[in-house]
């Protein structure tokens, strides 16, 4: 017997807040949803030195890519009935970092943006904390970014995501409970 599976991505730009909004999603739907790590921060923890060049940046993308596709297929065969994926980002966030363009992404992977974005059934975006110039230095310590490059990540990202039929968009917030609060109540709207 076959059930219907049905991914929601948390993603947005460094400095977001997703991955603390999407451990707070998974204790709190821990029946309704089944979570599946980002890939990126455990790639750069234990894989991956730091970038230095555009051809490191295209084979860290590639990989973070690729192990997504199969992490996700990994939990999707554990689901039971009415289960749904949560993700800590999505396929088609590798095109927010690619050096050329999400298009150019999409085309290297022998894939299409509009493939990789039906993988989703919706998509929950959290907006950086730079874009209010706010600090973006604590949780994640594998991320580099400074704030002006965490703005333009998020805005490439927003891109890449904002044209999914269901891609809801949580502004940064001064306050964050604010803000992860907002998303959780945008989580139990797509439940």
């Amino acid at each position: 017997m076959t059930h219907e599976v049905r991914r929601i991505a948390v993603t947005g730009g460094p400095g977001a807040g997703k991955t603390t909004l999407w451990r707070a999603l998974s204790q709190e739907y821990a029946r309704e949803l089944v979570a599946v790590p980002e890939v990126a921060t455990l790639m750069f923890q234990h894989v991956f030195p730091q970038v230095c060049c555009v051809s490191e940046r295209e084979a860290v993308q590639r990989a973070i890519f690729a192990v997504q596709k199969q992490l996700e297929s990994f939990h999707e065969a554990r689901l039971a009935p009415g289960q749904v994926l949560l993700c800590d980002r999505g396929t088609p966030d590798g095109g927010g970092y690619w050096p050329s363009g999400h298009d150019d992404f999409f085309r290297s992977l022998d894939t299409s943006h509009d493939q990789e974005l039906d993988r989703y059934d919706a998509v929950l975006f959290m907006e950086s904390a730079a874009l209010g110039g706010l600090s973006i230095a604590q949780g994640n310590h594998v991320r580099t970014e400074d704030l002006a490059t965490a703005v333009e990540v998020d805005r490439r990202l927003r891109d890449v995501w904002q044209g999914h039929p269901r891609f809801v968009h949580v502004p940064h917030e001064r306050d964050f409970g604010v803000k992860i609060a907002r998303g959780i109540e945008a989580l139990k709207r797509m439940l």
